[in-house]
């Protein structure tokens, strides 16, 4: 939106107050808070839609309409319709637009057939989008293609977007990163610094969908001149199965919470660098509670990832499992006027458990730019393959330069079969209070280490069904893994079952704190 058409804007409200105020509907709020009803089988497109028995049939009456505050927009159960569905206009804090479905039955579909976005929520803010299916196969993979877009272009802030319990499958889009496409996916973009405030997907399902599951892109992210972050931004209890490539992206936020997420299958057939969940460009994201498995390959192919650009990064009380790409990347080259870097990423409380299956490295950290990154706490199990010769536990390297200040402490690293190490030229690499059980090669030289050859006295190591049954990694009552930690600051509080974790006092090494 211009600063001319924002004047305006503003000059027809100030208008409308005073005319509301001598008791008339203004022109511009006729329309606010009417319900519309669509029905695919039995509507007609020259009725009012204003009742189910007056519905419309298609989208064309929907797509010209410029909604307001209080509308809605209500499909009907068990019909489909052809897209592309397009929404503007917006609602207000205390009555959002709001986007459905009426009857009983399964959820109403769009079908984008091949077009660039199945869904457009463009410059809206205050809408609520949910209970719809929404799919978007083309004869052929197109560049930017799309199950949801979610648009914030030369607008300013954006606030209270809200897409909940979809159903989005079956996108096609480009494979390659640079044009790559997407099932869900926000972009902030134009001439005019423009963001999200608000912006919560929550429950949906995103199933086939290529190149990316659930991910945002943003042109505002330079630290010289043009960060301009979306704020308040929630991924939360979403189910992303069978993308091509990065299954959960927030990118250019401030804040994000990305958790009680489930991956299985991401990085499925794209032939360049993905991962399951990371963020680009980003502070303080908090990523927990989340279960990542089956990433494909080794570019980069791990679970998790603090990436490019990003401060500040937390990630936590995860299970990361069955990814061929191993469990964690951090990664990031040289600082410097657009770049921050990979700085002050947090990495606790996490479960590992057979990644790097094909022998690939479980924590690889690489670049000039990675600086103070804390990994503690975390379980990681290797379990044992005849037919996979040795791993890489820790594997550093080159991007621009190598990581500094890289601690490792009160992990148990877990191995059936041999594992190695390899620093390169990374800088003030710590080891303290670790436990390493299993055939450690090259082991890094940590004074504290506690060392086992066999079982560490967890309860059943590699019986991970879930994140809800992991039982197995709890201590027992003999560990010697209890009370063999060393205190870390600001430890957030909990291990990955909820027990409390002192602040000051005895700690244990691994994700359980026995008391």
């Amino acid at each position: 939106m211009s600063n001319e058409q924002r004047i305006t804007r503003r000059t027809v409200l100030a208008a409308g107050a005073a005319v509301l105020a001598a008791g008339a509907m203004p022109w511009w709020d006729r329309d606010a808070g009417r319900t519309f009803y669509v029905d695919g089988a039995d509507g007609d497109d020259e009725a009012s839609g204003r009742e189910p028995g007056e519905a419309w049939k298609t989208l064309r009456n929907v797509n010209g309409r410029e909604w307001g505050p209080g509308d809605r927009l209500l499909f009907v159960a068990d019909t489909v319709y052809e897209g592309p569905l397009e929404l503007r206009g917006g609602g207000s804090p205390v009555a959002p637009v709001t986007v459905g479905q009426y009857g009983r039955g399964v959820r109403p579909r769009i079908e984008g057939r091949g077009v660039r976005d199945a869904v457009l929520v463009d410059n809206m803010e205050w809408v609520q989008l949910r209970d719809l299916e929404v799919t978007n196969t083309g004869e052929e993979r197109m560049d930017w293609r799309t199950g949801v877009r979610v648009r914030a272009h030369n607008c300013g802030t954006l606030k209270g977007i809200v897409l909940e319990d979809l159903v989005v499958r079956d996108v096609n889009g480009s494979l390659v990163k640079e044009t790559e496409g997407c099932g869900i996916y926000a972009v902030a973009s134009g001439d005019e610094p423009s963001r999200f405030d608000g912006l919560r997907v929550e429950r949906c399902h995103v199933l086939r969908t290529d190149r990316n599951g659930l991910c945002m892109r943003s042109s505002f992210i330079g630290r010289d001149s043009d960060w301009f972050p979306s704020l308040n931004v929630v991924f939360r209890g979403n189910l992303i199965e069978d993308c091509g490539g990065d299954a959960i992206k927030p990118w250019g936020c401030e804040g994000a919470l990305v958790e009680h997420n489930r991956v299985d299958k991401a990085r499925q057939r794209c032939e360049d660098y993905a991962a399951g969940i990371w963020p680009w460009s980003c502070d303080n994201t908090v990523i927990q509670f989340n279960e990542v498995s089956g990433l494909k390959g080794t570019l980069d192919g791990q679970g998790f990832d603090s990436d490019y650009n990003c401060r500040d990064t937390v990630i936590q009380y995860n299970y990361s499992h069955d990814n061929e790409g191993g469990f964690l990347l951090v990664c990031g080259p040289e600082r410097g006027d657009y770049c921050a870097g990979c700085v002050d990423t947090v990495v606790r409380y996490n479960i590992s458990e057979n990644d790097g299956f094909t022998g690939a490295r479980l924590i690889h950290v690489s670049g000039g730019g990675v600086r103070r990154t804390r990994i503690y706490n975390n379980v990681i199990y290797v379990p044992e393959d005849p037919e996979v010769e040795s791993n890489i536990m820790v594997k550093m390297d080159e991007w621009d330069g190598w990581a500094e200040d890289t601690f490792f402490a009160n992990n148990l690293f877990l191995t059936r079969r041999p594992v190695t190490y390899e620093f390169g030229e990374a800088r003030d690499t710590r080891y303290r209070h670790n436990a390493f059980t299993g055939p450690h090669e090259d082991m890094p030289d940590d004074p504290e280490a506690v060392v086992t050859s066999n079982n560490p006295g967890l309860a059943d190591p590699g019986t991970g069904e879930n994140l809800r049954e992991l039982e197995g990694y709890r201590l027992t009552a003999d560990s010697p893994l209890t009370d063999a930690a060393r205190e870390m600051e600001d430890n957030g509080g909990r291990d990955f079952w909820g027990n409390a974790v002192a602040e000051n006092g005895p700690v244990s090494i691994g994700a359980h704190e026995r008391r």
